[in-house]
């Protein structure tokens, strides 16, 4: 046998060198892979800020490492016990010592099993405690983002943060990160007990180690190519979606199915190809190193079996028939673990191109944020001050310039202009849904920027021209925020804004279903439901805009009633582009291109014979028509 020293001595050196490569490969290179993707966020900081969400379940990890300490002891020591029974069975062939080693080996095998059940269960429990925490801190953060930075980001993106993202994170913590551990315990618990046994035959498994290297540095490289198509593909379709399903009708009014369904069919077919391109790598990587196994095994088969027949030894190491069974095993746990690091990298990877793109959400800082003395407002009596307000969407291209106007408590006052003159603009400004660049806006002669923002809001009633409600009941999508609420305050609510007539038609009532948007509902229907809303919550400061546009007449009518109720309840701010549905309002601010032209009652501003007037009169010559 000693011609094969070295052969196997020269191996084992560039087995030992490859490890220590490999090692070196997946912990530097490999990890600024897995936050690559043209990100800036280091792997340390995405390590730390995982392991502030597992820190609270710091017990579970510890009981789980407990567990995983066995089912590793499992995986060393059972090879020696089969061993042991084949050199039994083969010297003296004792029957109560062939019972002792079998017993002992179920034993082994029973405890072993039952901790990996229990690892499995801890882990899930503590996996999914962990996604739902991420989760929940992701969708809080996402509400506190102001609408700027909601329009700037794909709703497709964002669910694919809060769904899939998280999934990912939720894998690493029950499955990768253990199974990670675990699988370089074996490896190193396997060599020391393969070392022990025979040096010689350790040396010759380590031979194949540098092929390894090599078929595993090929694996990463095109695996990490996979996993960046899948990743973007999967982004890419969940947008596609998202935005596409919301917009349906307009597709099917201007009958561009075919060409949307082109659309998705190439959007599918590339992702399609970026996961069969993953699964080939996948593929290609499993025979390889199964190929090594099984040449490994073969080497052993004939290096142990002449030692073992020609009664030779390895560095005065003899070989018995145990030996080369307990090394056939611990090959097969050698290798296992190998083939399964580099997936785990792989899905390492994963979860930490996840989480960077988590935590950029996270690192997001609302633009609108209560100040450090913020206040709460209480007892609001409903005046309002616009003081020399300067606002833009995008820098230097100003929407407001210079607005100033005051709103009498009780007051109702209208917002006309052409499109893009600043209506709306200056209704979400008064709710802090952006912040102003210049100039003061006052409620009670408060700065709204020493208000707290809920507090703020929670005086205001918004009703829009695009009412949104939400699936369940049109008594949910009524309530929305408000609790221990009779039936008859409901009804009351809906009969002083004439939404009782349409309730009662509805078979199951206030108990009947809302479809998704509310699409059940014609434009009237979820307007009047909207004003029910409204109201029932008793704002001081309320807000129509656009409140009247695209609905029947026979709506109209009973919204005009509505209206006029509304008057009398509070302050009232209009935005609308018919005319006759503000001739009542205390005062009339005409808008262009965000700077106020006129203002007064409709009466006075006929007089004038102005902008308005010659827009009353469009409309009125219109309506002759």
């Amino acid at each position: 046998m000693r011609e094969y020293y070295p052969l196997i001595i020269v191996g084992a050196v560039l087995g030992v060198l490859s490890i220590i490569f490999i090692a070196a490969y997946f912990s530097i290179k490999n990890r600024k892979a897995a936050i690559g993707f043209d990100r800036n966020m280091k792997d340390s900081e995405i390590v730390r800020r995982l392991l502030a969400y597992a820190k609270p379940h710091i017990k579970s990890f510890l009981f789980v490492l407990l567990l995983m300490v066995v089912s590793i002891a499992y995986e060393i020591i059972s090879p020696i016990i089969v061993g042991e029974i084949e050199e039994t069975i083969k010297a003296n062939f004792e029957l109560s010592e062939l019972y002792i080693r079998v017993a002992l080996y179920a034993g082994v095998l029973v405890v072993s099993l039952l901790c990996t059940y229990f690892q499995a269960i801890v882990l899930q429990k503590t996996g999914q405690k962990i996604l739902s925490a991420i989760r929940q801190d992701l969708f809080e953060h996402i509400e506190k983002l102001s609408h700027d930075q909601l329009n700037s980001m794909p709703v497709g993106k964002l669910v694919t943060r809060v769904t899939n993202d998280t999934n990912a994170i939720s894998f690493m913590f029950t499955n990768i990160i253990v199974n990670l551990v675990k699988n370089m315990f074996i490896i190193v618990g396997v060599l020391v007990a393969m070392m022990a046994l025979n040096y010689m035959l350790t040396l010759m498994v380590l031979c194949f180690a540098p092929f390894i290297a090599i078929f595993t540095l090929i694996f990463r490289k095109f695996s990490r190519r996979a996993y960046r198509r899948v990743k973007d593909g999967t982004t890419d379709i969940n947008t596609f979606l998202s935005e596409n399903l919301s917009g349906i009708k307009v597709i099917q009014i201007f009958n561009r199915e075919e060409r949307k369904k082109r659309e998705f069919s190439e959007k599918n077919t590339e992702l399609g190809k970026a996961k069969k391109s993953q699964i080939f790598v996948f593929g290609v990587f499993r025979p390889v190193v199964y190929m090594l196994y099984i040449a490994s095994e073969m080497c052993l088969m004939y290096l142990g079996g002449k030692g073992y027949i020609n009664n030779t030894s390895f560095l005065g190491q003899f070989i018995t028939s145990g030996t080369i069974v307990t090394f056939y095993l611990y090959i097969s746990r050698f290798f296992t673990p190998i083939q399964s690091l580099a997936e785990q990298f792989n899905w390492l990877q994963s979860a930490f191109a996840s989480a960077e793109k988590i935590f950029t959400i996270f690192d997001i800082e609302p633009e609108i944020v209560d100040s450090p003395d913020a206040i709460e407002l209480e007892n609001v009596k409903g005046d309002i001050e616009f003081k020399d307000v300067w606002f833009c969407y995008v820098k230097d291209e100003w929407v407001l310039k210079g607005v100033s106007f005051k709103v009498n408590a009780g007051d109702t006052v209208a917002f006309v202009g052409a499109t893009g003159s600043g209506k709306t603009t200056i209704l979400s400004l008064l709710c802090r849904n952006y912040d102003i660049q210049r100039g003061q806006i006052l409620v009670d002669g408060i700065d709204i920027r020493k208000i707290r923002i809920a507090s703020l809001r929670s005086h205001f009633g918004q009703m829009l021209q695009d009412v949104f409600l939400f699936s369940g009941t049109v008594r949910s999508n009524i309530l929305l925020r408000k609790e221990n609420v009779t039936q008859e305050e409901i009804m009351q609510a809906c009969r002083y804004v004439n939404a009782d007539k349409i309730i009662e038609k509805l078979p199951k009532g206030l108990d009947e279903e809302v479809r998704e948007r509310g699409n059940n509902f014609s434009a009237g229907q979820r307007q009047l439901i909207s004003f029910a809303r409204t109201i029932i919550h008793k704002p001081e400061i309320m807000i129509l805009d656009e409140a009247t546009a695209n609905i029947d007449t026979e709506t109209e009518v009973l919204i005009q009633d509505s209206l006029e109720k509304l008057m009398k309840i509070g302050t009232l701010l209009i935005v609308a582009h018919r005319l006759s549905t503000i001739q009542h309002a205390d005062n009339i601010i005409y808008l262009s291109h965000g700077e106020i032209i006129e203002q007064g009652t409709h009466q006075q501003l006929l007089a004038a014979k102005g902008r308005y007037y010659d827009l009353y009169m469009l409309q009125y010559e219109h309506a002759d028509k």
